[in-house]
């Protein structure tokens, strides 16, 4: 089923089709008569801009496709090796401008800008702001990783145009000809912003840290709920920009019940899917952090607080009947874990001989 989501940007990318068409049209036609390589590839790079924009349809159409037995988590992450495609157009774009602008530097040609030439210039770096804000401004507000792209390299061909411009103005004024050279930067430019969008758009396929600002959120959220002492753990997967499944873990008083557990997780999830979109399933730390044990996990607390390495203790539980205290910590990706969590266990067990205690190593997932 088509969403609004999907309608939109395939909205948005016809629009930016048929825009850059018109630009292309005419920037071949001033580069040809003018003469000039840096508005030929201007215009080669705007037709790159239209095959973007029709890969991004394709894209979105596939990735909207309903999950099925073989790809049960559905197919939103066609959507990044369709970014993955809109940066390798943009890469050979740059690596051919740089190759035949190297030549016009070398093998320079007479050009011949005229005041008409320099108006479709300026009109095509207004358009190209407009395009560029517009696809930003509609990528962020669809979580489209190829949207917000095609708007970067928008703003950047305005920022070339701009560099075409002023080539054409001294050549006209001065009779200086700086079109090879002008070529040449706005390939590099080109490239850059290739290998940025390839970085950006590998590293969401690689699994990046979540969002801080979502995590707070979602912390916030569970934690308002009056029986949570606590939210740890907290891990979330993407599926594709608008598909997020997460776990969590809550630590909530070893008094309760299963059904206590049962009605107050069931009512987490429901109410986060419904805020957030975001499928999440809750795991449970038992606290009993009273009498003896409140006074070994103070001390417990003291001692881990003097690792610099430890991010975070929690999920402290001691069970009298078998001698055993349980908690996780964090540890910096930075340090040696295995060995930071020895050392604890070693401290900790020697204050408090008459148990055995447990140590996990958790990873620093989220903020």
């Amino acid at each position: 089923m088509t969403t609004d989501r999907e309608k939109s940007i395939v909205r948005t990318s016809i629009i930016g089709i048929a825009a850059n068409i018109i630009l292309v049209a005419f920037k071949a036609a001033v580069g040809i008569f003018a003469n000039s390589i840096a508005i030929i590839l201007d215009a080669v790079n705007n037709l790159s801009d239209a095959l973007s924009s029709v890969i991004t349809i394709v894209g979105t159409k596939l990735s909207s496709k309903a999950p099925d037995k073989k790809h049960p988590y559905g197919y939103g992450r066609i959507e990044y090796i369709t970014s993955v495609v809109i940066a390798v157009i943009v890469l050979l774009a740059g690596v051919t401008s740089l190759r035949e602008s190297a030549v016009k530097i070398f093998e320079p040609q007479e050009t011949d800008y005229s005041v008409p030439s320099v108006i479709v210039i300026a009109a095509a770096i207004a358009a190209k702001i407009f395009i560029g804000r517009y696809f930003k401004s509609q990528g962020e507000k669809l979580n489209s990783q190829s949207l917000s792209a095609s708007g970067a390299d928008a703003l950047f061909d305005a920022l070339l145009s701009a560099g075409t411009l002023v080539t054409a103005v001294v050549s006209m004024i001065w009779g200086l000809s700086l079109d090879g050279i002008m070529g040449v930067l706005i390939s590099v430019i080109i490239i850059k912003s290739g290998i940025e969008i390839l970085t950006e758009t590998l590293n969401s396929i690689i699994g990046v840290r979540a969002d801080s600002e979502l995590t707070e959120k979602l912390k916030n959220k569970i934690n308002s709920y009056d029986a949570v002492r606590g939210t740890y753990d907290l891990t979330l997967h993407n599926y594709g920009p608008t598909k997020i499944m997460g776990t969590a873990h809550i630590e909530i008083d070893d008094s309760m019940t299963a059904r206590d557990i049962h009605r107050l997780t069931r009512t987490i999830t429901a109410e986060v899917f419904a805020e957030f979109g975001i499928v999440l399933t809750i795991g449970v730390y038992a606290s009993n952090n009273t009498g003896k044990f409140a006074e070994i996990k103070k001390a417990v607390d003291s001692i881990v607080s003097s690792y610099d390495e430890v991010l975070q203790i929690h999920g402290f539980y001691g069970d009298d009947d078998s001698k055993i205290v349980t908690f996780d910590i964090i540890v910096d990706f930075d340090s040696d874990a295995a060995a930071v969590r020895d050392k604890i266990k070693k401290e900790v067990e020697g204050k408090f001989p008459g148990y055995r205690f447990e140590v996990i190593l958790d990873s620093d997932y989220s903020d």
